[in-house]
C-alpha cells in the first residue's frame, strides 16, 4: 500500500493562470469502538497514534506543506515581523552574575548563536572566564537541545548537568570535571533531579519511568565506584512523583514526594551519604507540607530546623518549625498562621530571614522575615518588598548562597522589561542590576498597563490583565488577542515581552484572563476550577471575553484567543461552546483528546492527573469530562478561524490529539474560515529550544492573526 494513499491526492494544488485553489489532507477513517459505562463512542483517527507508521508521518508532512502553502503568502509578512522582534534584542548579552562559594556564574549569549553560554570567573578582580558548557556544541546534530539540571559540587570541582535532544523531556546526566574539562564516562539515562553529598564524590539522582515518564526511582552513585548505583527508594503509587535536593543550608538532602494533592518529605544529612532518608511525617489524602532546612542562628548541634509549609490549617497553607532532630508532626509550631485570603506559595530560609512567596488578590509578593527578631509570630517582624504598577509579575531570581543579606529578584510588567533587583534585607534598598534591552527606541510611556474585573455567571470576580498602546482606538473597533491557562493552580505571569510589541504597535489589545483552575488567587481558585468543577475554567473565560466586548475594547469580529497544552483544551472548550464569540483560535500543544487520554493509563501524566481532572473509570468523572472534552464535541456548525501547533516529540500532550482534532474538524466545520495545522518534527511542548528558531515561530503565529485580522503590514 502506498502511505500516501488518502493524502497526497488531496495536498496543496498547483498554481493555475488564474487563482490558487488549495486543498486540504482528509485524513482516512479507521474506526475504533469503546464502550464504558453504557456509553458508546467511535474514534475514526485513532490511528493517527502510530508514529512509526509511514502512513502517520506522510500525513503529518501533507498537513505541514498545506500550511505552508495557505501561509505562503504572508512569507514577505512573517520574514518583516521576524527582522522586527530580532532587531529588538540584543543578541550578544550577558546576564547578572550570582555568587556562589567563591565563584560569580553567568550566562551569555553571541549574534548568530542559537544557544547560550554557560559560564564562571572567579569572584576577584581579572579573574579569568571559564566555560562551564557551550550549549550551541553540545546542540550540534540535533534539531533540539534542552538543558535540565546543572549542580556544581560543593569543592567548585564537578558540574552534574543534563541534557534533552529530542523535545521529549528524557534528560541524560553526566558529570565534567572543571579542573580538567573532561567529562566522566557514566551516562544516566532518564534522570529527573539531581543533588551532590558534601563529599564531593556521591551523586543522588531520580529517574523516570520509560513508559509513562514517572519520576519514580531515587539511586545513590559514587563517582570512580566500581560498585553499581544503589537504589534508595522507589515510589509505587502512580499518582506520586519524587525529586532530590539539597538544601540552600548545604545540610540536608531532600527526598520530596508528591501528587497534585498530597506530600511527604524524606531527609538525609548531606555529610552521610551511605544513610537512610528518614521521614518527616507519613502521607495523608489532602495533606501537602514541602520543607527548608534552617541549622540555627548560633552553632547548634541538634541540626536546627525544619520550616514546614504545610495546608493542615487551611487550603491558602501556612508555615510551621519544627526540629530537625525530632520533626514528628506533633512537634510542629506554627510560625506564621493560615490567612484565607493570601496564598504562602513557598517558604526559602536564609541565615538572617526567611523570603515568603505570597499571593493576594491576584497578585503576587515576598515577604521578609527576619529571624534575628525572635518573635514568635514571623508575620511581626516583617514586611513586603512593595510595587507600583497595577498588574506586574515578580519572581526569586538566583539566590544559591545561604549567608547574604541581599536578596535577588526579578520584577517586569506588560510595560516594563524584565528587571534584575538585588534587595538589601536589613535597609531595605534595591539595586537595579539590569534591565532587559528593548533596542529601537522603546518607551514605556506610550503604553497603559490595566487590571480590570469581570463578574463570572456566579458572580465572582474575575482579574484581567490589559495592555496597549496609548494611541489604540477604545471604541471597539480595535482587535485584541485574549490569552488563557486556568489549569493545575499555574498563574500566568504578568510578563514584558518586546515580541508583543509587533502586535501592540499595529493597534492589537493583549489581554490575559486568570481565570480559576489556575493559582493567581490561591489554592482556592484552583480548586474552583478542577475535577467536577471544571466548567468554571471555560465559562470564567467567556465572561471575560464578554466583559471586554461590552467595555468596548474589542467585538467578536475582532477578538483573538489563545492558549497552549491545559490552555488549548481552553481554546478548544470554548470554541465549542461559544465559537460566534471569537473571530480566530491559535491553539499551542493542546490538550484536546481529554477523555481518550485520561482513558489511556500507560500515557505520561494520566494517572497522576486523575486529581487534576478526575478518572473516567467512575461513571460521574467519565460523563462530566466527556461533557467537555474538545475532541469528542466537534460537530457540523462553523467554527473561526484556527491555527494549532504541536510537536513529534511532545510528551505532555501527544502529536496526534491536535492532529485527531484537526481531522475530524476538517470534515465537520461548515465555515471557509482556514484551519491549519503546524507541527514541528523536531521538537517537544515548548516548541523550538533555539532562540531564532522561537523567533521564526512566534512571527508565524503573528503574520496569520494579523493577516486574518486584514493587518498585512
Amino acid at each position: 500500500m502506498n502511505p500516501d494513499a488518502n493524502i497526497a491526492t488531496r495536498a496543496p494544488a498547483q498554481e493555475n493562470s488564474a487563482s490558487i485553489v488549495l486543498e486540504p489532507p482528509i485524513a482516512r477513517r479507521e474506526p475504533v469502538e469503546h464502550v464504558l459505562h453504557g456509553d458508546r463512542r467511535v474514534d475514526h483517527y485513532a490511528w493517527l497514534r502510530h508514529k512509526e507508521n509511514p502512513e502517520v508521518i506522510a500525513y503529518l508532512n501533507a498537513e505541514n506543506a498545506y500550511t505552508d502553502a495557505v501561509l505562503k503568502p504572508t512569507e514577505r509578512f512573517q520574514e518583516k515581523l521576524y527582522q522586527e522582534m530580532l532587531g529588538r534584542i540584543l543578541q550578544t548579552d550577558l546576564s547578572v552574575p550570582y555568587r556562589l562559594r567563591g565563584y560569580l556564574y553567568y550566562t551569555r549569549t553571541e549574534e548568530g548563536k542559537q544557544y547560550a553560554f554557560h559560564c564562571r570567573r572567579r569572584d576577584a578582580e581579572g579573574a579569568a572566564e571559564e566555560l562551564l558548557l557551550d550549549l550551541n556544541q553540545l546542540a550540534a546534530g540535533h534539531s533540539f537541545l534542552g538543558l535540565g539540571s546543572f549542580e556544581v559540587s560543593e569543592d567548585n570541582h564537578l558540574l552534574a548537568y543534563s541534557t534533552d535532544t529530542t523535545g521529549f523531556r528524557q534528560y541524560a546526566l553526566q558529570v565534567k570535571d572543571l579542573r580538567s574539562w573532561t567529562t566522566a564516562p557514566e551516562r544516566f539515562e532518564r534522570v529527573t533531579s539531581v543533588a551532590w553529598a558534601s563529599d564531593n564524590r556521591t551523586l543522588f539522582y531520580t529517574v523516570e519511568d520509560e513508559t509513562t515518564k514517572r519520576s519514580h526511582r531515587l539511586y545513590r552513585h559514587v563517582l570512580g565506584s566500581a560498585e553499581p548505583e544503589t537504589l534508595l527508594y522507589e515510589e509505587l503509587d502512580e499518582r506520586f512523583r519524587i525529586e532530590v535536593e539539597r538544601t540552600r543550608s548545604g545540610s540536608f538532602l531532600l527526598l520530596n514526594i508528591a501528587s497534585h494533592t498530597t506530600s511527604e518529605v524524606r531527609y538525609l544529612r548531606a555529610d552521610q551519604p551511605s544513610g537512610e532518608f528518614r521521614l518527616i511525617a507519613p502521607r495523608e489524602d489532602n495533606h501537602e507540607y514541602y520543607a527548608d532546612h534552617h541549622p540555627g542562628l548560633a552553632p547548634n548541634p541538634t541540626g536546627g530546623l525544619f520550616y514546614i509549609r504545610t495546608n493542615s490549617g487551611g487550603r491558602t497553607f501556612r508555615l510551621m518549625a519544627v526540629p530537625a532532630s525530632d520533626p514528628r508532626r506533633e512537634f510542629w509550631r506554627e510560625v506564621i498562621p493560615n490567612r484565607a485570603e493570601v496564598m504562602l506559595s513557598a517558604a526559602e530560609a536564609f541565615q538572617t530571614h526567611l523570603v515568603v512567596f505570597e499571593r493576594e488578590g491576584g497578585l503576587p509578593y515576598m515577604r521578609i522575615v527576619d529571624l534575628t527578631a525572635g518573635a514568635p509570630n514571623a508575620l511581626a517582624p516583617s514586611h513586603r518588598i512593595e510595587f507600583d504598577e497595577p498588574a506586574y509579575n515578580a519572581s526569586l531570581g538566583e539566590n544559591p548562597e545561604f549567608g547574604t543579606t541581599h536578596l535577588r529578584f526579578q520584577y517586569e510588567s506588560f510595560v516594563t522589561p524584565r528587571s534584575v533587583f538585588d534587595y538589601d534585607v536589613r535597609t531595605r534598598e534595591r539595586s537595579l542590576r539590569k534591565q532587559q534591552p528593548v533596542l529601537g527606541g522603546y518607551d514605556p510611556a506610550h503604553y497603559v498597563s490595566e487590571r480590570l474585573h469581570a463578574s463570572a455567571s456566579d458572580g465572582t470576580r474575575l482579574p484581567l490583565s490589559i495592555v496597549y498602546r496609548r494611541d489604540t482606538p477604545r471604541d471597539g473597533s480595535s482587535p485584541l488577542l485574549l490569552y488563557g491557562y486556568g489549569s493545575y493552580g499555574i498563574s500566568v505571569p504578568v510578563n514584558f515581552s518586546s515580541n508583543r510589541l509587533s502586535l501592540l504597535d499595529r493597534g492589537v489589545i493583549y489581554a490575559t484572563a486568570h481565570v480559576r483552575g489556575g493559582g493567581e488567587l490561591g489554592k482556592p481558585w484552583h480548586d474552583a476550577g478542577r475535577m467536577r468543577q471544571k466548567y468554571n475554567t471555560f465559562t470564567d473565560f467567556i465572561a471575560a471575553a464578554e466583559h471586554l466586548i461590552a467595555q468596548r475594547y474589542t467585538t467578536p469580529q475582532r477578538l483573538v484567543i489563545e492558549g497552549g497544552s491545559a490552555g488549548g483544551l481552553l481554546m478548544g472548550a470554548v470554541t465549542s461552546m461559544r465559537p460566534e464569540l471569537f473571530r480566530i483560535v491559535i491553539s499551542h500543544v493542546p490538550f484536546v483528546d481529554v477523555l481518550n487520554t485520561m482513558l489511556d493509563a500507560s500515557l505520561p501524566l494520566t494517572v497522576g492527573e486523575y486529581e487534576e481532572w478526575g478518572n473516567p473509570q467512575i461513571a460521574e468523572d467519565y460523563f462530566y469530562m466527556k461533557s467537555y472534552c474538545p475532541y469528542t464535541n466537534l460537530e457540523r456548525k462553523a467554527y473561526p478561524a484556527i491555527l494549532a501547533k504541536t510537536g513529534l516529540n511532545d510528551s505532555q500532550v501527544m502529536y496526534w490529539e491536535p492532529a485527531k482534532y484537526v481531522a475530524k474538524l476538517r470534515t465537520l466545520k461548515t465555515d471557509a474560515n482556514p484551519l491549519l495545522l503546524k507541527i514541528n518534527m523536531g521538537a517537544g511542548h515548548g516548541g523550538a529550544s533555539g532562540r531564532y528558531d522561537y523567533l521564526r515561530e512566534i512571527a508565524l503565529d503573528y503574520a496569520f492573526l494579523l493577516t486574518q485580522l486584514g493587518i498585512r503590514e
